[in-house]
């Protein structure tokens, strides 16, 4: 019997579910895997051989593709992961063959306040600790991939401050570079949410005196944050990211030439760290479907997605694939759209906007809940006029997937404290819509909670889309900024800083550069640029602060407002709570 979990925590659900769970051969046995696909990690997760699964399967028609996106969150999240579980596990009931893909969780938010990106109550995916906490090191090679090339910048700058020509090239087989210093584009990464590394100085002088390093200005991102996690997102096979590896820009030259990963010749060992890493990874959610598990990167600073090589192995195998992309329609929904299907080719057939009751009285004027501190008292009584003025923020993201041409279903993700009322005034406001809308309570009752949802979804892919990009790639990089902000988070136009001004005009005279894809960086927490504007802001426009050039992954990054890519640790973040039983081992206190 499972626990309920309005009694229990997640991980004391997801530790109880554990006892009976699958071994991974049967779990790869129900996506219809071979016992030669697999590569066990112990009992319980695997990695998938990804080559030898498309090669058997590359002439068997895809499955159904849904992706599971949301409203505007609040700082506490509306659960798209749960959903996603819950939905799975509703899909089984219903006798469909199914799978999931997700992102791998970050320590960041593990640590910090969010929790792990498992899913909750009773609908999860197990085992919850090493998923968490590492997983089958993924993120680890990323780092290494990552900090590798920022070691070959940092010697290299060294060394050509320290050498004349001939020296240089005798000793490194390299002729001068010539790297300007206050160009660098790349900085380091770690795994932590950390403040204190947004802005560093390295190099500084020590018993070793020039021989210590090149002074400079750095900064720390988030590992979720670098463009070799964005690489494994969208990379095909190992050729593709070996070719895309060397293309990384790290700095600009003092005649403001590109310096990439190929030029400083660290792209192919970059790689070497990475050929593990691109196998996909296996899990089970409590109730026993499969959940491929590949790349990790955030929505508000990076694509947001799981893996191409991981929808295009789920569909392969499963009737029905279920992804899922972080945060907003406006945020993880758009990339999802404009750059992920973009470049997969693969077409979805349904997209599910998840809403809370909590999140839709957030947007309609209820205080904003603080992560780390109680709820306010006024998310405990009915408020169906607050639940009705948040809809406008529902609705907006509806249009969102209707502008790509895709049937939205609406998943109202109960939570046991919802009134009848307030849901009534959800699904009479999303229906008015157009939306098709389900009420699903997974989180409480597993896959027999998301019937509903389940049926409905099967009954959306059904019907016809017409699949359309918002823009093509040919059109000049302003343009396609300003379609973004206008017709996806509704803002009345775009101002650019100086700095940005330049990036732009630089981007826009190199084909090259211009005919890449549009990655946005902006929060998740409003459709516009300042976190505090709930609901559907008017009356603003979108500041772009800087524009970032990822050549590998293939992606302008234009930042707005003032988001950064290392997030900060709160002041009462989750890694207070965790801990080990010394008896038996056990992690305890991972949500």
């Amino acid at each position: 019997m499972a626990l309920d979990p309005t009694k229990h925590l997640d991980w004391e659900i997801a530790e109880d579910a554990e006892k009976t769970m699958l071994t991974i051969y049967e779990v790869g046995e129900k996506l219809g895997l071979t016992k030669e696909e697999l590569l066990p990690q112990g009992h319980y997760i695997a990695k998938i051989d990804f080559r030898a699964v498309m090669e058997r399967l590359k002439d068997k028609p895809n499955g159904k593709y849904v992706d599971v996106t949301a409203i505007s969150p609040t700082p506490l999240g509306e659960g798209k992961s749960t959903c996603a579980m819950g939905l799975v596990q509703g899909l089984g009931k219903i006798g469909k063959n199914v799978c999931a893909a997700i992102r791998q969780p970050s320590g960041g938010p593990t640590m910090n306040i969010k929790g792990s990106a498992a899913g909750g109550g009773l609908a999860q995916c197990i085992p919850l600790t090493p998923f968490s906490l590492g997983f089958t090191g993924d993120i680890n090679a990323i780092m290494n991939a990552h900090n590798l090339a920022m070691v070959a910048l940092t010697s290299r700058l060294q060394h050509e401050r320290n050498y004349t020509d001939e020296q240089l090239e005798r000793l490194s087989g390299m002729k001068r570079i010539d790297i300007d210093p206050t160009k660098v584009e790349m900085g380091w990464i770690m795994d932590f949410c950390c403040q204190a590394l947004r802005n560093i100085i390295i190099g500084i002088d020590g018993v070793n005196g020039k021989a210590d390093g090149f002074m400079m200005k750095s900064k720390f991102g988030i590992a979720v944050s670098s463009e070799v996690m964005a690489i494994l997102s969208i990379a095909t096979d190992l050729k593709d990211m070996r070719e895309r590896m060397g293309k990384i820009v790290v700095a600009y030259t003092k005649k403001g030439k590109p310096v990439t990963t190929e030029d400083l010749q660290v792209a192919g060992a970059m790689t070497a760290w990475m050929v593990d890493a691109l196998n996909p990874s296996l899990m089970q959610t409590i109730e026993g479907q499969p959940v491929i598990v590949h790349a990790g990167p955030f929505a508000n600073i990076a694509i947001g997605q799981s893996s191409i090589i991981a929808d295009k192995i789920g569909l392969k195998l499963g009737d029905y694939h279920v992804t899922e992309s972080g945060f907003g329609a406006d945020i993880g929904f758009e990339k999802f759209w404009n750059l992920k299907c973009r470049y997969s080719g693969l077409k979805p057939d349904c997209a599910v906007v998840v809403a809370t009751i909590r999140a839709l009285k957030c947007h309609g004027g209820a205080p904003v809940p603080v992560p780390g501190k109680p709820m306010p008292e006024e998310y405990a009584s009915e408020n169906v006029e607050w639940v009705a003025a948040g809809c406008a923020n529902l609705i907006h993201h509806i249009r969102n997937v209707r502008k790509a041409g895709i049937s939205p279903v609406v998943c109202i993700n109960a939570f046991y404290t919802d009134t009848d009322a307030e849901i009534a005034k959800v699904r009479e406001l999303s229906e008015a819509e157009g939306a098709k809308v389900a009420l699903s309570r997974h989180w409480e009752h597993g896959g027999d909670g998301a019937l509903e949802f389940a049926n409905v979804v099967v009954e959306a892919c059904e019907e016809a889309s017409e699949f359309k990009f918002l823009y093509e790639l040919d059109i000049p990089v302003k343009d396609r900024i300003e379609m973004v902000a206008k017709e996806v988070y509704g803002a009345d136009g775009v101002d650019y800083s100086a700095e940005a001004e330049v990036a732009l005009k630089r981007i826009q005279a190199d084909p090259a550069l211009a005919g890449m894809g549009l990655c946005m960086v902006k929060t998740h927490l409003s459709l516009s640029d300042n976190p505090a504007l709930k609901g559907v802001p008017t009356g603003w426009r979108l500041t772009i602060r800087e524009v970032l050039t990822y050549g590998g992954a293939g992606f302008i990054v234009p930042v707005a407002g003032a988001i950064s890519l290392m997030p900060g640790t709160g002041s009462n973040p989750a890694f207070k709570r965790v801990d080990v039983d010394v008896e038996t081992g056990k992690v305890q206190g991972v949500f």
